[in-house]
């Protein structure tokens, strides 16, 4: 995919944002996240990679488009996007789509406990776009294609068993997915102008051959108590799923989704916003807002994939902007983590940590030649708050 470009056409009021939950505790803010210092300090200089980091961070390139993974037979697929990781016995394995058409799919990276690379396989083939997705409680990942009537794959990241097709989850142009295994339903989001947020409940948790999938109904405002409503054909044969349900919230351009402790952020593009869906109270906040920065410029544009640490920050990669990935504190503070220079036609996606929490990894999805063919995988090593 090409560089996507959105005009903001509005501008939003300030709004009373309530940062609860147990990741969260005890933070409430007037407005969303501001600029401020973040907890790693300043990024320096560009590293041999072209990635400036903090202090005592350092990167490394594990995998290139076109080229076999390192010790491996299998060659990097082009225009890595979404990604997550498994453990695997001591080490782990990083999965990763492939935003390409046609034949996009996924592949994976084996590592070992001491992070060197000792296998890699492809978990999918033969599908359009695989854009963002989501790991599921049982060790699966969510595949999502990003085309009008797209479908969610569910794969298995040790490319063992055969990857299957779940049209119970609706078909629109995916994008992200996040589990909830408290109230065990699947969050997914939805890549157009006019989208919806949507959760899929499963008729047996564990097993997405079969189930409901609802949207987010809300008022016109940003912050507020929600409510949920059957799609009557999740197939959308006749009618585009987002336009079944009378009163849908709408979304301009649903990205990245990540869910912890009964909540589920979720980013989109068109407007750069984080949202916050408080699933115990059923309530939406926004977290984060380009628009209402104050006292400079907003560090966060373009935002795009996300993920969160253990030590419940955030971390927010960008489709532009200044290339980078930014981090939000539970304390509402957002500020660059890292930032890639030289890859200005480029986008950063995938990013997730290692079980263990003391390894980021994440794509360049066009690298510096701004196609699908220049895509690079990085691994980010460092002190990481657990």
């Amino acid at each position: 995919m090409e560089r996507r470009s959105f005009l903001r056409t509005t501008v939003v009021g300030t709004s009373a944002v309530a940062l609860g939950g147990s990741l969260w505790a005890g933070t409430a803010h007037a407005v969303p996240a501001q600029p401020g210092p973040g907890p790693y300090g300043p990024i320096g200089s560009a590293d041999a990679q072209g990635i400036r980091l903090p202090a005592g961070f350092r990167s490394r390139v594990v995998a290139r488009t076109g080229r076999r993974v390192a010790g491996t037979s299998y060659t990097w697929h082009p225009a890595p996007d979404g990604g997550a990781c498994y453990a695997d016995g001591g080490g782990w394995i990083y999965v990763s789509n492939s935003e390409v058409s046609p034949d996009g799919g996924a592949g994976a990276i084996r590592f070992s406990s001491s992070g060197d690379i000792t296998g890699a396989h492809r978990i999918l083939s033969g599908t359009r776009t695989n854009c963002a997705g989501g790991s599921t409680p049982w060790r699966t990942w969510l595949s999502c294609e990003e085309v009008d009537r797209g479908y969610v794959y569910e794969t298995d990241p040790w490319g063992v068993k055969a990857a299957v097709r779940r049209d119970a989850m609706g078909r629109f142009k995916h994008e992200a997915a996040a589990a909830d295994p408290v109230r065990e339903v699947i969050y997914l989001t939805e890549d157009v102008t006019d989208g919806c947020f949507y959760r899929f409940t499963p008729t047996t948790w564990g097993d997405l051959s079969a189930g409901r999938l609802e949207v987010l109904r809300m008022g016109s405002g940003t912050s507020g108590a929600v409510t949920w409503a059957a799609v009557p054909d999740p197939s959308g044969a006749a009618t585009a799923t987002r336009n079944q349900v009378s009163g849908a919230k709408r979304f301009n351009g649903g990205e990245g989704c990540h869910y912890a402790d009964d909540t589920c952020w979720f980013t989109t593009k068109g407007d750069n916003r984080v949202w916050r869906y408080d699933a115990a109270a059923q309530r939406l906040d926004l977290t984060y807002d380009d628009s209402l920065v104050t006292g400079g410029a907003a560090p966060l544009t373009g935002v795009d994939n996300v993920t969160g640490s253990s030590s419940g920050d955030l971390y927010v990669a960008e489709d532009g902007g200044s290339m980078d990935i930014c981090v939000i504190t539970p304390d509402a503070v957002v500020t660059p983590f890292l930032r890639i220079e030289g890859q200005s036609a480029s986008e950063i996606t995938g990013p997730a940590f290692s079980p263990d929490g003391t390894r980021l990894y994440f794509s360049s999805q066009r690298g510096t030649s701004g196609s699908s063919s220049g895509g690079v995988t990085y691994e980010v090593t460092g002190p990481f708050r657990r």
